[in-house]
């Protein structure tokens, strides 16, 4: 019989867990002034509540995909650093761009016009790239588990 258990000196994954309260009160609040920045961006207050709905996906969307990644996929990749780092960042890469897609799509379909083709595709995985590594960098700064220490 095989022991899936860790070997010496190394630990199991800890699945991350956060209060659903906790997690809305977050996505949504970095929606809402995310949308007041996009929205005058796109002409005045009047686009704030769509601004604020198009938010949610890198907000609330990309918690999402950040708890996959720690909880699902993580788990099953060798704990070699290097192999983690560049799963993440794939990971983060191949659902910025899915996450970019989806704000597109939901300005189109509410707003009645044709996608946008303004940015490359792949401008959605570069800049989520970007946003994770900020706000990895701001639970470091606050001495909680992230990307850049290894543990979270």
């Amino acid at each position: 019989m095989t022991s899936t258990a860790p070997g010496p000196g190394i630990t199991e994954w800890e699945p991350f867990r956060e209060p659903l309260r906790a997690t809305l009160t977050r996505t949504i609040g970095i929606a809402i002034v995310g949308g007041a920045i996009l929205s005058r961006r796109w002409g005045g207050l009047a686009w704030w509540p769509l601004a604020s709905v198009v938010m949610l996906w890198p907000t609330l969307g990309g918690h999402f995909l950040e708890l996959w990644y720690l909880n699902w996929l993580r788990p099953r990749l060798p704990r070699d650093r290097g192999v983690q780092i560049t799963a993440r960042v794939t990971t983060w890469f191949l659902g910025g761009v899915v996450l970019w897609l989806a704000m597109q799509l939901t300005v189109a379909v509410t707003t009645g016009s044709p996608l946008a083709r303004r940015a490359p595709w792949w401008l959605g995985g570069i800049a989520f790239i970007g946003i994770e590594l900020v706000a990895q960098l701001a639970l470091r700064l606050r001495g909680r588990p992230n990307f850049y220490d290894g543990q979270g």
